[in-house]
């Protein structure tokens, strides 16, 4: 294939909705915020052993400023769709206490890396609030917290600082806060205006209160708003999709993600409330999907990859054209990869090639730190074809292709020999049009877009060679 030809192939934004393919392709799989997956993170992890990971951070690491990731577990009132780690409460001297705890952990990461006498103060470029909902704390309870931050970090004035806000519990007070507190990101939830839709899923939530949230946010400097919709959800059509994502397309995120929703009552207890009968079906599903994906670009909208979607001049497209977006927990990120922090419940961080995960009940967080310990409980060093298979799964993933001298280069190896097995696999999906693969790397098509998760899970070894009690969700 000439330059020009995987440009075609490659061209930001371009993509074919191919119901045939869909349909034959559509499975489970992993995400790929991480490889190798969470569910993949079996070996124990101890405090001591967290603490000397952080404190021999690689030279080159230290050089480069860190990420932050804080969950923050209470919810007000449950959605009946929701997968997240949660707790609910309309207590918020709950969030004090937490507050106690995650102080205590973030002075202990701190201890650990400042035991590295090349490090003084750490820098951070990116921080995000996950929940549950950040927004159940107070502007006070928010305001300890970040002041604790910066008590041990220096957040760099370039960086990136976002949080998930839930519009019905959140004012133009607590708007202009985060602004002070450094914010400048915002992660918006709707899921859908449809009333039944929303009587169905237990989230009322008005298109007056979302749009003064998203519109106080400009004006207290948010550089990015970014708003979570869901398709197949009870109650959901065609129609009443593409109504809602009309009234949404006049807030003009700057980013918009669009999941689907993956039923599993069996996991997650507050999906046993939805009534399975009033789930679109599969058809209907791809109906909504293919609409409102015309919907989204015809509108201007970049289709960024798997879910998400931009306008052309949000970072996140930039880092595209550029070659530098990232995937990370938190999705897609214009930031270079990087050494991961993580506190709170249930969180995961990633340092150098170690991947570890807090413990996911608020009883074990605390009883851990009361004992002096940081609360780690599992994860996982990546040996060195871990660390390829990343590599090669990032680029598929945030640019839709791969070129063999860039990995060749980075890890020794050649990749038509390291790959053989999967190259071979990859065969169907080229007759199938899926990808294009020619003597330079794997360029994926339009037709390949919307399966890119299909594409990247070739690449799983873990996939192939050791079973998983993960019930992953829908590729589509």
């Amino acid at each position: 294939m000439d330059i020009m030809g995987k440009e075609s192939v490659h061209e930001q934004g371009n993509f074919e909705f191919d119901r045939e393919l869909i349909v034959r392709y559509d499975g489970k799989g992993p995400r790929y915020t991480s490889y190798p997956t969470a569910d993949r993170f079996k070996q124990s992890v101890n405090s001591e052993q967290l603490r000397e990971i952080l404190q021999q951070r690689l030279p080159g690491a230290l050089l480069t400023p860190l990420s932050l990731y804080f969950h923050i577990p209470f919810c007000n009132t449950v959605c009946y769709y929701c997968g997240c780690n949660k707790i609910i409460t309309k207590d918020k001297s709950k969030a004090d206490i937490y507050l106690d705890y995650l102080s205590k952990e973030i002075e202990m990461n701190a201890a650990a890396l400042r035991s590295n006498p090349n490090l003084s103060c750490p820098k951070v470029s990116q921080l995000h609030l996950g929940g549950g909902t950040p927004t159940f704390m107070s502007e006070a309870q928010l305001t300890r917290l970040m002041d604790l931050v910066r008590t041990h970090f220096e957040l760099l004035p370039t960086g990136e600082y976002s949080i998930e806000i839930d519009p019905r519990k959140v004012g133009e007070a607590m708007i202009q806060t985060l602004g002070q507190l450094g914010f400048n990101r915002m992660s918006v939830g709707i899921q859908d205006f449809n009333p039944a839709v929303q009587q169905a899923v237990n989230r009322i939530q008005s298109e007056e209160e979302t749009r003064a949230v998203i519109e106080a946010a400009r004006r207290h400097g948010f550089k990015s708003v970014s708003v979570d919709l869901i398709y197949g959800l009870p109650k959901q059509t065609a129609d009443t999709v593409a109504e809602t994502i009309s009234r949404v397309l006049t807030l003009r995120p700057d980013r918009i993600a669009l999941y689907n929703y993956a039923h599993l009552p069996e996991r997650f207890m507050p999906q046993r409330r939805i009534n399975e009968g009033d789930l679109p079906s599969a058809d209907a599903k791809l109906d909504i999907l293919q609409n409102s994906i015309k919907q989204l670009t015809d509108a201007g909208y970049v289709l960024i990859g798997m879910d998400h979607f931009a306008l052309p001049d949000d970072d996140l497209a930039l880092a595209q054209r550029r070659g530098r977006l990232q995937r990370n927990f938190q999705g897609y990120s214009t930031h270079a990869d990087c050494d991961l922090l993580a506190f709170g419940v249930s969180s995961i961080g990633k340092v150098g090639a170690n991947y570890y995960q807090n413990v996911k009940t608020l009883e074990d967080y605390y009883a851990r730190l009361d004992a002096d310990q940081l609360p780690v409980t599992q994860g996982l060093t990546m040996n060195h074809d871990d660390v390829i298979r990343r590599a090669v799964i990032q680029a598929l993933m945030c640019q839709f292709s791969l070129y063999y001298q860039a990995v060749e280069v980075s890890y020794m190896i050649k990749f038509a020999d390291y790959f053989a097995e999967e190259l071979q696999l990859l065969q169907p999906l080229v007759t199938d049009g899926l990808l294009v693969i020619d003597e330079d790397g794997l360029f994926v098509t339009p037709k390949g877009r919307l399966l890119i998760r299909s594409i990247a899970m070739i690449f799983d070894q873990y996939l192939r060679t050791k079973t998983t009690q993960a019930r992953y969700s829908r590729l589509i």
